[in-house]
């Protein structure tokens, strides 16, 4: 129960954000620009972000080959190269406002391995890389040429009886998700922004005048009141708990890290199945290792749940890509593995909008946070002050 004086000392504040990843501690920080005076606050369920910020592969990448073409095909040429443009461009701000050094940047490109599946998107790649030169004002995508007489799979490990093709991209890059944290909240406290942690947000209401949320006591269960002039939802893999009508649905993501490899023979973050598998290198003290992750296309109804556990199936296909495709002829050992929680929505883009007189909304990462949680972050700090 509460006490007198937590009921009635509940302080007003001007603007509370639900969630503390990537996109709310980056709106929060926007809001904090546009209005230094108000009370800003983030709401956050966990010790650390519970959802994909800190959970991530820590991709900075805006798209494969074949990714970028089933989009076309899905919603239209115009809408998925403008959905590239934004994550490009998110990239840029992001690395721009925190400095590369912070957030653990490395810039060693990324590459995508065509099977026998995909060899068809070759057909694509001269036409896409018209379609993109207005954004990179030079080609994007390149299939990687024989060296020596080997091929490019050939020359970095790869199992040449699986992998047809590599493709490379030269302007993506990797970062450290634990530092890129780090230099949001950093920024957020510096800023002014107070940051409560361990507050589960479990409903709200609101009217003409206020919004209040109530928040679960981790040592009870008694619900507290935080109440504002503005909330905001950038809880994403969370978010339908709050709002089921948003039409946002959580999905699993599944990763696992090797031990060291001493003569991995490659660095950049790479993609397979259109973007469902990924991995990249991990450079850590005790050696080169290898991030994998993916494949919740294997079961996307299992996968679609905020249960943070992992899967036998997916972890299961995952081993078997480590050792069949990406090092053949060796066993490397799994030192770690986990899950994060994202959130995606019926399409693709990003969703911003007010959802009520003092509620808005701020989604639309779909897998793709680190790219795009910058510029949502401006939009919806726009949207709340206005």
């Amino acid at each position: 129960m509460l006490s007198f004086w937590e009921q009635d000392a509940a302080p007003l504040h001007d603007a509370l954000i639900v969630g503390g990843g990537l996109v709310g501690l980056s709106t929060a920080i926007q809001i904090k620009r546009r209005k230094p005076q108000w009370r800003v606050t983030v709401l956050e369920r966990g010790l650390l972000p519970s959802g994909a910020s800190t959970r991530n592969a820590g991709f900075a990448c805006f798209g494969s080959l074949t990714e970028i073409l089933s989009d076309i095909d899905r919603m239209g040429r115009d809408a998925a190269l403008a959905l590239v443009e934004k994550r490009f461009r998110g990239l840029h701000k992001l690395r721009e406002s925190l400095g590369d050094m912070a957030i653990g940047y490395e810039h060693h490109g990324g590459y995508e391995l065509l099977m026998d599946a995909q060899m068809e998107a070759l057909h694509g790649l001269p036409s896409l890389n018209v379609w993109l030169r207005p954004i990179f004002k030079t080609d994007v995508f390149q299939q990687m040429k024989e060296r020596n007489g080997q091929s490019a799979a050939a020359s970095m490990g790869f199992n040449v009886r699986q992998v047809r093709a590599v493709i490379r991209n030269p302007f993506e890059g990797q970062i450290h998700s634990g530092k890129l944290m780090t230099a949001l909240e950093t920024r957020a406290r510096e800023s002014g922004v107070e940051i409560r942690t361990g507050a589960e947000v479990v409903d709200f209401d609101e009217n003409d005048s206020l919004a209040t949320l109530w928040v679960r006591q981790p040592s009870s269960k008694d619900r507290l009141p935080f109440r504002a002039s503005q909330v905001v939802f950038c809880a994403n893999g969370s978010t339908h708990r709050l709002l089921p009508s948003a039409g946002i649905v959580p999905a699993r993501g599944q990763i696992l890290v090797t031990e060291p490899i001493p003569d991995l023979r490659w660095k950049g973050c790479f993609h397979m199945d259109e973007g469902f598998v990924y991995f990249r290198d991990l450079s850590t003290p005790e050696g080169p290792r290898i991030l994998l992750g993916g494949a919740r296309n294997l079961a996307f109804e299992a996968e679609a749940t905020d249960e943070m556990a992992i899967t036998q199936t997916i972890q299961g296909r995952l081993e078997q890509l480590l050792k069949d495709t990406i090092l053949p002829g060796k066993a490397p050992r799994v030192a770690r593995r986990w899950a994060g929680i994202m959130g995606f929505g019926p399409e693709k883009k990003p969703v911003v909008k007010r959802l009520g007189p003092r509620t808005v909304l701020g989604f639309g990462c779909n897998g793709m946070g680190v790219a795009l949680g910058s510029l949502i972050a401006e939009e919806t700090a726009a949207i709340t002050v206005d």
